[in-house]
């Protein structure tokens, strides 16, 4: 029987319950996810670790409303996102979701300040695009373009980009996957600095296992299912991991 996720006593954020997800590749099935339960608590960093393969992109793309599963339900706040329509899911992604990606994703041709105004322009209840800016260390170079910031600032503006939209939940995709051991630290130092100071949810997926104690709550996953939940009752400062 899979690993089941203990469940908290009180209503999570976001919940998996008994999810799977199948994927066909011509005449094949792959399995990426095999009755995984797991909970999302307000108000904490929760990394996915596990290697290539063992489903943490399938687990993010679902809670960030981009995939469906084959199986099992995923609610958020109580509500059945498994069973939202096409721009039901559309709306959730623009006002609950900041998505920070590997590679930046940000727009050539528009400056910093641009950037992230695209975020806000689809947003209910967007933050100031200065402000944004300013909470990642880049009020000053909010008129430069992509090709003028360094990969750590391109990061950054991609950070702020996520968070004017103001969302419930930030996802994070291997946000240090790009970048050097210096600005990996400044990045994580950010997330971290997300949910202390700003009260934000983060949910962060890596394979890199020693970064692992900055987190509340670490999940484990191999094969498509959880194998250990870990809680760090004292999570790590950034300063503190080494890889």
């Amino acid at each position: 029987m899979p690993f089941m996720a203990e469940q908290e006593s009180t209503v999570p954020l976001l919940r998996l319950d008994h999810v799977d997800k199948t994927f066909r590749m011509g005449e094949v099935k792959v399995r990426a996810l095999d009755d995984v339960s797991l909970d999302v608590i307000e108000g904490e960093l929760l990394m996915l670790v596990g290697p290539s393969g063992s489903g943490k992109s399938t687990i993010l793309n679902i809670i960030g409303g981009l995939d469906s599963p084959t199986a099992g339900r995923v609610w958020y706040r109580q509500r059945d996102l498994s069973r939202f329509r096409s721009w039901e899911l559309t709306r959730y992604r623009r006002e609950t979701i900041g998505f920070i990606f590997q590679f930046y994703n940000l727009v050539p041709n528009l400056s910093a300040r641009e950037n992230v105004m695209v975020s806000t322009e689809i947003s209910r209840n967007p933050m100031d695009v200065a402000g944004s800016l300013r909470l990642v260390g880049l009020e000053e170079r909010m008129d430069h373009f992509p090709s003028q910031l360094s990969g750590g600032e391109q990061q950054r503006v991609a950070i702020a980009r996520a968070l004017a939209k103001n969302p419930d939940l930030v996802l994070c995709d291997e946000p240090t996957g790009a970048l050097d051991f210096a600005t990996g630290k400044r990045i994580l130092r950010l997330l971290v600095d997300l949910k202390r100071e700003l009260g934000k949810t983060v949910v962060l997926i890596t394979h890199n296992s020693a970064i692992a104690p900055i987190a509340d709550r670490v999940i484990r996953l191999r094969s498509g299912q959880v194998v250990e939940v870990h809680e760090n009752r004292e999570p790590v400062d950034p300063e503190e991991v080494v890889w």
